[in-house]
């Protein structure tokens, strides 16, 4: 390619598509959902089902159907103590990742790509670099 061809990525970041607005009458389905799951939830424990299988599946659907997200968004909505109970569920999610993140690194060099896991542990720790930033200059801007 020469220097004053530039690449076609006008399809990766169409600004149409980054700042869609927020999607009205959500609750229509989340809220039945939750309720479903609540109920799946209540039926396990009141006839003794295998807890852990339950959960699985649950936190599984909650998680695909974006019911997690809405929950939380709900729960973020109380004043004083949601944000507060966000920030201890998220924390947890964010060490969940980067344990993972070392489990997956340690499989990839025993199989020999360790270049490849440099390559993403750096990206790992940037991203957790920025989120850290991010919520240390959100607390001293409010």
């Amino acid at each position: 390619m020469n220097s004053e061809q530039k690449p076609d990525n006008h399809h990766i970041f169409n600004p149409e598509e980054i700042t869609q607005p927020a999607k009205r009458g959500a609750w229509k389905w989340m809220l039945p959902l939750s309720v479903v799951l609540s109920v799946v939830v209540f039926a396990a424990w009141h006839f003794g089902w295998h807890a852990k299988a339950v959960t699985t599946g649950v936190v599984i659907f909650a998680t695909i159907s974006h019911v997690f997200a809405w929950v939380v968004g709900l729960i973020a909505l109380i004043p004083i103590i949601g944000p507060l109970i966000v920030k201890v569920l998220s924390i947890g999610i964010i060490w969940l990742l980067n344990a993972i993140g070392y489990l997956v690194s340690y499989v990839a060099i025993k199989r020999g790509y360790s270049k490849d896991v440099l390559t993403y542990r750096a990206v790992t720790i940037a991203l957790i670099t920025g989120i850290v930033i991010g919520y240390i200059l959100c607390s001293l801007i409010s």
